[in-house]
């Protein structure tokens, strides 16, 4: 029988639509997210979504571009700059999700999609970026812009959008374009695999420790003992298990008499992804410098650094560079300094007999000694003990102080939500609104360790706050995700001093996120320079310890008594101990990030000889080990901070400089000074950052703050 031919294609045509509507219905990121304030209905999302999520989002991202490109109108602001803007709502909902579960409760079933998918993703960006019709139009009304009644907000994303676009290889010739592109897939695939090999080396059973004699774990305290035997009891192991995570070596680190196992636990920390197995990272290493120097070359940069390095607040490698130097001295001074009277303590414990010594090495202080005889030296001259501490900061109570302060600087609520969709039963929900009680956001909190979360500490954005076409403020959906001590069967979660800071660290970028108020969704929030992006999580850290604050939230778990002023006095006395081997730890990586990201050739790297021709250069102590050795260095290998690792001391000027402001003025909660750094973290980045601190401030920041503040000057 023979069939009309349009007829045919009507019933095929009709066919897809209902076979589409069905997969709609099927895919829970591909319907309408039918959950409290629009939150992702984690509970409902499968493997087998991620990848036909992408597949669509990457299609509507792709048909809203089409539909600029093709708009025969005159290029405007509001149909090429704004527009571009506004693409890829579905797309956020879909990387949102699944990047945050896959940092936080991965499997390797999500890897391998991570793996397929990025190049994919790249390949999107690069073919907006280097779309010559769709560059035409932002560079007309980037010309045209003289004539353009534009507000400061929206000149500064023209701007902004323009800058992405040569920075991303829109003036590129077309065989550079084509290279480019190449580079950024190869790229975005070697990022996934450094970060999951350090995961898998964390998680490797070699890397683990099982002690099964209770006598080699002296001194170390009960509760971290009892984590370590819930840890082996999970394994299926008789004994004590410890491993590379910081929550299980940290406490062996700086109690355990056992120096055998301290050596262990730290050089299996320090030696993830650099054993010449199938999660060696020096390879990736190689080909992610090789590819980077080429990329900032085909741009006309010699190094990656200062191609990286044109839009942050230092501008080029040698501004960064001398800063490094002028911190670097004094850091290291102290640690000198610091290392000659722990060698005095281990000295006195080779001569009591306590510790043994098989050769001339043994009798030097190593890295694995420096936590254990800082604690002893930080007993012996405040009588200050952590295990003392942490009965008072329980997990609950300090993320109720930090949620208080936010209250007080800032006049927010918050409200724990039940019965909201999560990823993981460890996640907790709150919803954030103001003094008026409007919706500000919705913050997710997840900060217990699993074998599917990367280390470390991130906030990230769920979706962003921005105002669309319609003049609707879409509120932001942040995550802190932390890795601190899970409640054991006889304790809550208890905090060591480190961890508080962290919680208000990650927190703080969790404000920035959460009040931001700008129009466009990309000047929005935390999307600011890398260099500027750090003052607001570590200007929070100046209160964790502040007596006012800490009677807010230190309350002993069992009794709920606050804590006692003769331990504040204490935690107070010694906040400059041990600053010289924090900030040279610190100060290496940074170094260490500048000396890769300022090669110039593509010879091939040996990673442990350029490692310690690093250190050598910088005269690194052998008593100190770099914070993050290349091999696991995540922060300038997959999280976007290569050339940037020294922002974190850039911002410590300005953070220091900033609580300043308020100690002056006697009131560390003052109202006018609170209203006035509440303005800059609401800004985001609608205006130059060095502009908006100047406002703030009404002067440049002052590195002297910084430095009275770490002891190294009077």
């Amino acid at each position: 029988m023979k069939i009309n031919s349009s007829f045919y294609q009507f019933i095929i045509s009709t066919f897809m639509v209902l076979s589409f509507m069905a997969c709609n219905k099927q895919n829970p990121f591909l319907t309408a997210q039918d959950t409290p304030f629009g939150v992702p209905c984690f509970d409902k999302y499968e493997l087998k979504d991620y990848e036909p999520a992408f597949d669509e989002a990457i299609h509507q991202f792709q048909t809203e571009i089409d539909a600029i490109v093709t708009n025969t109108e005159a290029p405007t602001f509001d149909n090429t700059i704004a527009a571009l803007d506004r693409c890829g709502g579905l797309l956020e909902l879909v990387e949102g999700v699944f990047f945050n579960v896959l940092e936080a409760d991965g499997t390797p079933e999500m890897d391998e999609i991570a793996n397929r998918v990025a190049p994919r993703l790249s390949e999107l960006s690069d073919g907006v970026y280097m779309n010559d019709a769709l560059f035409a139009r932002v560079n007309k009304v980037y010309e045209d812009q003289a004539n353009l009644d534009l507000n400061p907000e929206q000149k500064r994303l023209l701007d902004e959008t323009y800058k992405a676009f040569i920075n991303n290889g829109a003036n590129l010739p077309a065989d550079k374009k084509e290279r480019l592109k190449q580079i950024n897939s190869e790229l975005a695939v070697l990022s996934l695999k450094f970060g999951q090999n350090v995961v898998a080396e964390t998680n490797a059973e070699e890397a683990q420790v099982l002690i099964t004699d209770e006598s080699q774990l002296v001194g170390l305290p009960e509760s971290a003992k009892a984590a370590a035997k819930e840890e082996a009891q999970a394994a299926g192991k008789e004994g004590w298990l410890f491993s590379p995570k910081r929550t299980s070596f940290t406490p062996v680190l700086q109690y355990c008499e056992n120096r055998d196992l301290r050596r262990q636990l730290l050089m299996a920390y320090t030696t993830r992804g650099n054993h010449d197995n199938a999660n060696d990272n020096k390879a990736i290493i190689n080909q992610t410098m090789h590819l980077r120097i080429e990329k900032a070359q085909l741009f006309g940069f010699t190094c990656p650094a200062d191609y990286l390095l044109q839009d942050c607040m230092a501008k080029d490698s040698k501004t960064v560079d001398d800063f490094l130097a002028s911190v670097w001295e004094p850091s290291l001074a102290a640690a000198k300094r610091e290392a000659a009277a722990l060698q005095e303590l281990l000295n006195q414990d080779i001569a009591n007999g306590n510790v043994q010594c098989a050769s001339d090495a043994d009798n030097r202080l190593q890295p694995w000694d420096w936590w254990y005889y800082a604690e002893k030296l930080r007993q012996a001259k405040y009588a200050l003990n952590e295990e003392e501490l942490k009965p008072y900061f329980e997990l609950s109570n300090v993320r109720r102080g930090v949620f208080l302060l936010a209250h007080n600087l800032y006049g927010l609520n918050f409200e724990q939500l039940s019965d909201m969709p999560v990823y993981n039963p460890d996640v907790e929900v709150f919803k954030v609104t103001d003094s008026e009680g409007a919706l500000v956001g919705i913050l997710y909190t997840d900060y217990f360790p699993r074998a599917g979360k990367r280390p470390g500490a991130w906030m990230n954005n769920i979706a962003s706050q921005y105002v669309d076409a319609d003049g609707v403020d879409h509120r932001p959906i942040i995550i802190n995700v932390g890795n601190f001590n899970k409640p054991t069967a006889g304790n809550p979660s208890l905090l060591s001093m480190d961890d508080v800071e962290t919680m208000f660290h990650e927190f703080g970028h969790a404000l920035h996120g959460l009040m931001a108020k700008a129009t466009y969704k990309s000047l929005s929030g935390t999307n600011v320079p890398r260099d500027f992006v750090e003052l607001p999580s570590q200007f929070m850290e100046n209160y964790c310890y502040e007596p006012e604050i800490l009677a807010t939230y230190a309350f002993h778990y069992q009794t709920g008594e606050v804590i006692p002023d003769s331990l504040v006095q204490k935690i107070n006395a010694a906040k400059k101990f041990n600053q010289g081997f924090v900030q040279t730890e610190l100060l290496s990586a940074s170094i260490l990030d500048m000396d890769y990201h300022e090669l110039s050739t593509m010879d091939s790297i040996d990673v442990n000889a350029f490692e310690a021709a690093s250190m050598a250069k910088m005269h690194m102590i052998d008593e100190i080990i770099v914070r993050y050795r290349s091999t696991f260095y995540n922060h300038i290998f997959t999280t976007g901070y290569e050339a940037g690792y020294y922002s974190y001391t850039w911002a410590a000027v300005l953070d220091a400089d900033a609580f300043a402001a308020f100690k002056e003025t006697g009131n560390i909660l003052n109202p006018e000074v609170a209203a006035r750094f509440h303005h800059l973290l609401e800004q985001g980045g609608t205006r130059d950052a060095h502009d908006l601190y100047l406002e703030f401030r009404g002067r440049e920041a002052d590195p002297q703050y910084l430095l009275r503040r770490e002891g190294f000057i009077d």
